[in-house]
């Protein structure tokens, strides 16, 4: 599955716009040698969460240095075909990948090294891609997607809280926490578990950390599941095949093995969505798994999570309705909408797909917004009246309000 965003997503505050990079591609002819250095415990990767919640690094492709970001949702690993590291003259087609709205072609080009902490593969290859620049939810480029095929016969450590992981030798236990069982699936050769939702189990689901949102369900898996009075709105979710409108939920309590979550965002996908083609329940993303610290071992069958500090405090809800995407070009830098949700503030005072803000409260848009406190104005208190500048140059007002 790759989602690909088509303009720089705000979604530091874990709201319901979607990015997520995760391929099913197919088998590559060699999978290399994976070996872990004797210190590898040691050999901490410091990471930052992308505006989109995806973990982005640094590491290397044949002596390479690389921007990565850290996909269990991903079968194969993938480069991007404008990546440096990429030699066109290696590449040959290799088929097609699922993506969301649809299949994607794919190449795969050999490679002789490919290093992350105390982690070296040698041979191998890589599926490759088109990823625009765009695809993490930042400005910033991403060279890199790092699947199961690289982690998964160890045991990944992914200290969210402190923004760093370690790839350490399958059955170790550095931490205490909920237990719930892992997998990689046979088939489809993804990281796989189960979760509760209104007191039913619902099994498969990929624990897919290049995925930015909380939890992603099927229409059929929430007709089975659904809490009742829980209500609904909608959500956009950007796919490499194309855009797709979700229903998305706020649900009070979601369980991933022994662990209590309190409310959290689930989406769900229209009937024939990417959990329907795939064979899944659905998906965990990072916007979940960011209050935790969190254990990957499939080889050793279990997943671990021990809460942060803010593991328990209140998500933040939208209350305007508004989910937009920052363009920093052409300059000034503006804010796009990306989807107005269903039920807001928003749709009743008519606001539609593609209409541009160039300021809020008289404070003009900047390309560091995502980062800034400005960006907080779409889940204000409601009845606040936020004043928004359209680049046209007039201006509307919004009287943010609770409406999911």
């Amino acid at each position: 599955m790759i989602r690909i965003p088509i303009a720089m997503f705000v979604l530091a505050l874990s709201l319901a716009v979607g990015v997520a990079c995760s391929v099913s591609a197919q088998r590559p002819e060699n999978d290399g040698i994976v070996t872990l250095a004797s210190d590898a415990e040691t050999r901490w990767v410091p990471f930052d969460l992308t505006p989109g919640n995806q973990i982005r690094f640094q590491m290397s492709v044949d002596g390479k240095p690389v921007t990565a970001i850290l996909d269990t949702g991903v079968s194969y690993s993938v480069i991007a075909r404008q990546s440096h590291a990429v030699d066109a003259t290696r590449v040959r087609s290799n088929g097609s990948a699922t993506a969301i709205g649809g299949a994607v072609p794919i190449g795969w080009m050999a490679t002789k090294t490919l290093r992350i902490g105390g982690l070296d593969r040698t041979g191998g290859g890589l599926s490759v891609a088109n990823l625009p620049a765009l695809a993490t939810g930042s400005a910033r480029a991403v060279d890199l997607l790092i699947g199961r095929d690289i982690t998964g016969d160890q045991a990944l450590d992914i200290d969210y809280p402190n923004h760093r992981f370690r790839l350490i030798a399958s059955g170790r236990m550095p931490f205490r926490g909920a237990v719930a069982p892992l997998t990689v699936s046979p088939g489809r050769r993804l990281y796989e578990s189960a979760i509760t939702l209104g007191g039913r189990r619902l099994s498969p689901v990929v624990i897919d950390t290049g995925d930015g949102s909380a939890i992603t369900v099927s229409a059929s898996a929430w007709r089975t599941a659904a809490p009742k009075g829980v209500s609904t709105t909608s959500a956009v979710s950007f796919g490499l095949a194309g855009p797709t409108v979700n229903e998305l939920a706020v649900v009070p309590d979601v369980r991933v093995g022994g662990n209590a979550g309190r409310d959290a965002e689930v989406r769900i996908e229209p009937k024939g969505g990417f959990s329907d083609t795939i064979g899944v329940a659905g998906r965990i993303g990072s916007g979940f798994f960011q209050r935790y610290r969190v254990l990957l071992d499939p080889a050793a069958g279990r997943m671990v999570l021990a809460p942060g500090k803010d593991a328990d405090d209140p998500i933040l809800r939208s209350t305007s309705g508004l989910l937009v995407g920052i363009e920093p070009d052409p300059t000034p830098a503006r804010l796009k909408v990306l989807h107005v949700m269903q039920g807001s503030p928003a749709a009743a005072a008519g606001w539609r797909d593609g209409d541009e803000i160039c300021s809020v409260d008289g404070n003009r848009i900047m390309s560091d917004y995502a980062a800034s406190p400005l960006a907080r104005w779409s889940v204000g208190t409601p009845g606040r009246v936020v004043r928004l500048g359209l680049c046209s140059g007039t201006t509307r007002a919004l009287t943010l309000a609770s409406f999911y």
